[in-house]
């Protein structure tokens, strides 16, 4: 369970990272995290990749359908212009975002402001997704969640994609992915 750090009147910034597989709940509690800052009446600014349009154009919508409203953007470098007077950033599906995301994120917490970054950690062959490990390198707190897996029930932290593609980037859900355990997912990459 994640612990928010007390503050004390001074202003520190810090980043929080969301990661795990599909169906884990990272966009629930990147959610969950936003509306309580909402709820302290701090200002709140949140972003998701342009890529990103399976249930909304504009919100951040886990797949339990629980949404937030957020700004898309398509370059990491804007969320710096966007976020001027922030006291939280939120970042959803950062697997999606440059390679220029985890220099932002650091920035944006040296200037005092918290950063909630939320995304796949890895991709569908088990292989570390974009920007995410370098961003989990930087964090001040890492949240891993897990999923159940279809197969057997015991946790899951691999997206198993059911479909022949070999991109790395197919978006989907349930109809693309599915969860699996370790041991599940290694007897399906045979």
């Amino acid at each position: 369970m994640f612990i928010e750090p007390n503050i004390r009147g001074d202003r520190r910034g810090w980043i929080e990272v969301i990661c795990g597989s599909m169906f884990s709940g990272k966009t629930e509690e990147l959610i969950r995290r936003l509306r309580r800052v909402k709820i302290a009446n701090q200002k709140v600014e949140i972003f998701k990749p342009t890529i990103d349009v399976r249930y909304d154009e504009t919100r951040i919508v886990s797949h339990d359908t629980t949404a937030i409203q957020s700004t898309p953007i398509d370059n990491s470098q804007k969320i710096l212009l966007m976020a001027q007077d922030a006291d939280v950033i939120g970042v959803d599906e950062a697997q999606f975002f440059d390679d220029q995301l985890p220099a932002v994120c650091d920035e944006l917490a040296h200037r005092g402001i918290r950063v909630i970054v939320a995304g796949l950690d890895m991709d569908y062959l088990g292989n570390p997704f974009g920007p995410m490990p370098s961003i989990m390198a930087k964090a001040d707190f890492v949240t891993k969640v897990h999923a159940i897996c279809m197969r057997c029930g015991n946790l899951a932290n691999y997206s198993f994609r059911k479909i022949s593609n070999d991109e790395q980037v197919v978006l989907g859900a349930k109809d693309v992915y599915e969860p699996l355990c370790r041991t599940c997912y290694n007897k399906e990459k045979v």
